[in-house]
């Protein structure tokens, strides 16, 4: 199997990966000449190599545009680094959810449905009719139903607290799930990043073999044609 040297490592490397730095983009040319000043357009390295200094350069730019990286985009350059996906487990774990967190949840799903509030309305129903018509207001809790209100202000004093708990775990699920949209989003552009880069590379290589595919014909024409010129003469 043909191998070259990579003037970067020293290290053999199958002919397939050779990349010439005269296709590398001018970006990724100089964040390598930044590191090896003898590298110039001659030189060669492997597309491993390439790879790693697209990555430094991508972490280089984030780091530029933001001052510092945060550690979602710490993670995402872990990930795109490893070859790994941004997220292990996208949804919440139910194994961390409290006793309590459950009791709010299940609270707040009943009382925002149409059970709750016809249930209750049957409720307030059947107590004034008790009181009102079958005794006569002479029964527990007669006209104007001071029991009844006090019954409705503790419910309502107890439900708002657990419904505003109930919220405030649903904030916590959006945020997590911004943060999450915005680690995939953040991968996909520096993945979309390095596929033109190789597209570019491709694209580049390709056109370079074509010219020394066409340099060789045009020698085996000119041999052609100085074999015809000693002929004839």
């Amino acid at each position: 199997m043909k191998t070259f040297v990579s003037d970067i490592s020293g290290e053999e490397f199958p002919i397939s990966d050779r990349v010439y730095g005269k296709t590398i983009r001018k970006s990724i040319f100089d964040c390598i000449q930044n590191e090896y000043p003898g590298f110039n357009v001659d030189s060669l390295l492997s597309v491993e190599e390439l790879n790693y200094f697209r990555e430094k350069y991508i972490s280089g730019f984030l780091l530029k545009e933001v001052s510092e990286l945060n550690e979602l985009e710490k993670a995402v350059i872990t990930s795109l680094t490893n070859q790994q996906t941004v997220l292990q487990k996208p949804e919440e774990d139910s194994s961390n959810v409290t006793f309590g967190q459950r009791i709010a949840d299940k609270v707040a799903e009943f009382g925002g449905s149409w059970t709750f509030i016809l249930s209750f309305l049957f409720f307030l129903l059947v107590w004034i009719c008790l009181n009102v018509f079958i005794f006569l207001n002479r029964g527990f809790d007669p006209y104007p139903f001071i029991l009844l209100n006090l019954i409705l202000s503790c419910i309502a004093a107890l439900q708002a607290p657990v419904i505003m708990m109930s919220q405030n775990r649903q904030e916590e699920k959006d945020r997590q799930r911004a943060k999450n949209d915005y680690m995939v989003n953040l991968k996909s552009e520096l993945e979309i990043r390095m596929l033109h880069e190789k597209i570019d590379h491709l694209i580049m290589h390709q056109e370079q073999s074509l010219i020394e595919f066409q340099k060789v014909q045009i020698d085996m024409l000119n041999d052609i044609i100085g074999k015809i010129e000693k002929k004839d003469s």
